[in-house]
């Protein structure tokens, strides 16, 4: 059993599924403490005049240390029509605009109070896009996983009998791989080889969101995603 455990994004980049897709269980990794700086309330998209970030503002006062389903999302500004036009704008020339512009219409009429909960509607919406519909998705907040940092990931590996961890390539930074062989559990570090594939807009430029994926490839993404088919970038 592999188990991969991620801290939720806003429209995530194609790592991010790349790991959902090689786990059998999917952990979102919710109740850890917010980091301002992260890409959990952003992300970018490409446009004719160059990259263009797509920001959730949020209300966060670092001081209280909030977890990641806790931060709220600040509503004065109108920041959805903003992302649904620039999406619109953007990709509606895009082979496959029509196929999945109703997915991003539909999240985009709703107020969204908390920053975690739009960033699951569209982890789970993209990954029904992406073909992946039957995956084990769970937000690590109703396990009720308790200890320090890498206790914590242990504790939620062994409550799923995962036998191995597939952790980003950034866990290296902090995870000794030993703490989790003592419990029977080896930690896989993913090395994910970003595609080139056609794009809007001339020169390919990868780490984008996987919209972007999308909008130009539909049902082909996900073995473009997961190099298992090669496209002219």
């Amino acid at each position: 059993m592999r188990i991969g455990i991620l801290q939720p994004g806003y429209l995530p980049w194609l790592g991010f599924f790349e790991q959902m897709r090689k786990s059998d269980v999917f952990v979102i990794y919710d109740d850890v403490q917010y980091d301002k700086e992260s890409w959990r309330n952003r992300n970018r998209i490409k446009t004719a005049n160059g990259i263009q970030w797509l920001t959730v503002p949020v209300m966060v006062s670092l001081e209280t240390h909030p977890l990641v389903y806790e931060v709220k999302i600040d509503n004065k500004t109108n920041w959805r029509k903003k992302h649904l036009f620039s999406i619109r704008q953007n990709y509606s020339k895009a082979p496959y605009f029509k196929k999945y512009i109703a997915t991003f219409e539909e999240a985009y009429l709703k107020e969204w109070e908390c920053l975690a909960d739009i960033d699951m509607y569209f982890i789970l919406r993209l990954a029904e896009c992406l073909g992946m519909e039957n995956k084990k998705i769970i937000k690590s907040s109703t396990l009720n996983a308790i200890g320090g940092r890498i206790e914590r990931l242990i504790n939620i590996c062994k409550l799923f009998n995962a036998d191995t961890f597939y952790e980003g390539a950034a866990g290296k930074n902090y995870i000794d791989d030993t703490q989790f062989l003592r419990h029977g559990i080896k930690v896989e570090f993913q090395d994910y080889k970003h595609p080139a594939y056609k794009q809007l807009y001339g020169d390919f430029v990868p780490y984008l969101s996987v919209i972007d994926l999308l909008f130009n490839h539909g049902e082909e993404s996900l073995a473009i995603l997961l190099n298992e088919k090669t496209v002219e970038g």
